[in-house]
């Protein structure tokens, strides 16, 4: 008899729009205890409220990938319903001056659990001076580090193309292939790619020479293509 393994939790994602951008809101639910984080929770604010009570979760984290406006534009009045603990890497708080009710600091290596659910903190920056992905069992939620299509900007300030290739070469020495990537933007392919897919198809991945990479990254002239 064989028996199938079954992950402690769900991941539900919600596409909203925030002005011309359409981002990616995700939900981890620890299966046992229903607790719930909610990860760079932004756009209609009505949208995300009908979420939250159909998923019948006990919101108790809000996990920030990057402090851009549009991945934190909710997390106030979220603290203000559901009083849940925010965590944001110590690196991004501290270069940007961001504060939020309830803030916890992250760290390389960090680890937390939403109920019995671990979750690992991989810190990348490149696209923010200290941006983070969250590494669970069988997902990566990566925020505007790493789209199945390509990588996040490193022009805007904190950004940098040299980091950027580091966190993308970490990333490829400790995500296992097999984990779905769900990444803030989708410029055409669903969230949910396996990383191995990603591997062959993404040329940010691909590039093994630093001087390479910032090069190709950094070129001028490139068409911004607005997500789906």
């Amino acid at each position: 008899m064989t028996f199938e393994r079954r992950s402690t939790y769900e991941m539900h994602q919600l596409k909203v729009e925030y002005g011309f951008l359409r981002n990616y809101v995700y939900l981890i639910v620890d299966r046992e205890t229903r607790y719930a984080a909610i990860v760079d929770p932004s756009g209609e604010w009505h949208k995300v409220q009908t979420w939250l009570m159909e998923k019948q979760v006990n919101l108790k984290s809000i996990l920030i990938t990057h402090t851009h406006d549009d991945h934190i534009q909710l997390v106030e009045p979220l603290v203000r319903m559901y009083d849940p603990q925010v965590y944001v890497s110590r690196k991004e708080a501290e270069y940007y001056q961001y504060f939020a009710s309830n803030l916890n600091l992250l760290d390389e290596w960090d680890c937390l659990c939403i109920g019995r659910t671990r979750v690992e903190v991989l810190l990348t920056p490149g696209h923010s001076a200290g941006s983070v992905c969250y590494l669970l069992d069988e997902s990566l939620i990566s925020g505007d580090t790493l789209f199945a299509e390509g990588c996040g900007i490193c022009s805007t300030p904190g950004g940098d193309a040299e980091q950027m290739f580091r966190s993308l070469q970490m990333i490829k020495r400790v995500v296992p292939p097999y984990t779905k990537v769900y990444p803030g933007h989708s410029y055409g392919k669903p969230p949910g790619q396996t990383f191995e897919s990603i591997l062959e198809y993404n040329i940010y991945l691909q590039l093994d020479k630093q001087e390479h990479f910032i090069s190709f990254r950094m070129r001028k002239n490139q068409v911004i293509r607005n997500p789906y």
